[in-house]
């Protein structure tokens, strides 16, 4: 089986350049013109994708050669694209940039030659003029198996400027598919760590992902680019499939129990808690779980028959004193705890499980305190299980990233999670009972027992 899907990445020489207003642009203004869009993101980044499925009314996917393997990249990819009339990859950072250390693992360069996509390159072409010419051929020659298709130039002053950067490209033999002026409509706030999240402005959000679309619909010659996408090479190999690969010989076959019912896995949402890869989802109902979201902000209790909890990342400093509020919940969360139930938290999830965030008392399963700090925590971790827990057992192998501004005091428990080799050796992380705590993001596609080994917990305890 192979995928043919049409197929853009778009790209960058630098962060900032309007990689992900162009991005979110094409795949609204591909979409308002009848298409099926496949939304994709490079990177282990949340907060795009909710922009990406809010223009596509599609799940929006991250496709991380760092946290599952160069190996996943087009499995996942012809996963979520299954179906579709054409998949825009959004890119991370400049082009070639990935993980430190690491050549070019997990940079937008290597996923594009591993889905054999066309990169579109969007240039910030502020400040500059014949130079873009010199720029963007320096992309374009680095390395011969990344296929720069064209350029969109972005932030462009005038129509005199817009003449002498297209008289440039033309002279370097380089397509130019699109020039867009800047637009404050477009522009979308952020805070600490990145944008905001689109379930905490969804209004606003819906229009500026409106106003992506209709400059890039203007500004661009969406023919020329969907002619580009067709020309992206056949993918061989078979889409990634949940129940597949947790049937596979690497990955035992669930057990199924006497009971009938499949457990219930509660999963936090709302604005508080917004990161979630659609995969973990998918992997728990793949191994017999049913997962019903629930909003900590505003649901009093747990789900009813709630057998396990997920708690992913988030921003809980904002709504901290939400939170905080809603103490029947925070009870029943500590009951659930109590009882033994499987419990996995992630970030945002560590920090709802502490003793208190920022002073607000939350649930108190963990007996540490979380609090802000003007330190910001970034990159790739590779960690192994310290022991066992109700997701992996000792000595499990799993890569994770850290992004974070919080502190949680102690940073470990008796009992570790996690033993972290970079950038430095440590232990980090909570397991107590069926409580699996850390501030690591994981992708539960690289470990598909995990999902299978935290439902077959839930159907025990």
């Amino acid at each position: 089986m192979s995928s043919s899907v049409p197929r853009l990445v778009v790209a960058a020489p630098s962060s900032g350049s309007g990689k992900t207003t162009v991005a979110t642009g094409l795949m609204a203004a591909f979409a308002a013109r009848g298409l099926a869009v496949s939304p994709h993101k490079v990177g282990p980044d949340y907060i795009d994708p909710g922009y990406h499925a809010l223009a596509t009314g599609r799940v929006g996917r991250n496709l991380d050669a760092y946290l599952c393997g160069p190996e996943l990249v087009g499995p996942l990819f012809a996963h979520g694209a299954r179906g579709c009339d054409l998949a825009v990859v959004e890119g991370v950072m400049g082009l070639y940039d990935g993980a430190a250390g690491e050549g070019e693992l997990a940079s937008t360069a290597q996923v594009a030659k591993l889905l054999r996509a066309p990169v579109v390159l969007v240039v910030d072409a502020s400040s500059q003029s014949r130079s873009v010419a010199a720029l963007v051929h320096g992309f374009a020659s680095w390395d011969p198996e990344v296929r720069v298709g064209g350029v969109i130039l972005n932030k462009v002053a005038s129509d005199r400027h817009e003449e002498l950067l297209r008289e440039a490209l033309e002279a370097a033999g380089v397509p130019v598919f699109g020039a867009l002026r800047r637009v404050a409509q477009v522009d979308t706030p952020s805070r600490h760590l990145g944008l905001v999240p689109v379930a905490e402005r969804r209004g606003d959000a819906v229009e500026a992902v409106a106003a992506m679309a209709a400059q890039v619909a203007d500004g661009c010659d969406l023919g020329a680019l969907m002619e580009l996408a067709r020309g992206a090479g056949a993918l061989p190999g078979a889409a990634w499939d949940a129940a597949g690969v947790l049937a596979s010989p690497t990955h035992d076959r669930p057990s199924r129990s006497v009971e009938q019912a499949p457990p219930v896995v509660a999963v936090a949402g709302g604005e508080a808690f917004t990161f979630s890869y659609a995969e973990h989802t998918e992997l728990l109902t793949a191994a017999g779980a049913e997962a019903v979201v629930f909003d900590p902000l505003r649901d009093e209790q747990l789900p009813d028959g709630t057998r396990g909890l997920i708690i992913g990342g988030g921003f809980p400093e904002v709504y901290a004193a939400e939170l905080s509020a809603n103490e029947p919940l925070r009870k029943a969360v500590a009951a659930l705890a109590e009882r033994g139930a499987p419990v996995a938290a992630e970030c945002a999830g560590l920090l709802y499980l502490c003793r208190e965030l920022d002073g607000l008392p939350m649930c108190g399963v963990l007996d540490a305190s979380a609090r802000m700090s003007e330190r910001l925590t970034l990159g790739y971790r590779d960690a192994v299980a310290v022991g066992d827990s109700v997701l992996a057992v000792a000595g499990t192998r799993m890569r994770g990233h850290e992004f974070h501004r919080t502190v949680v005091e102690p940073g470990a428990g008796a009992a570790p999670a996690w033993g972290v080799r970079t950038p430095r050796p440590r232990v980090e992380g909570f397991v107590q009972q069926g409580v699996h705590a850390s501030y690591l993001h994981t992708h539960w596609a690289s470990e598909p027992g995990v999902a299978r080994r935290f439902v077959e917990r839930c159907r025990t305890s």
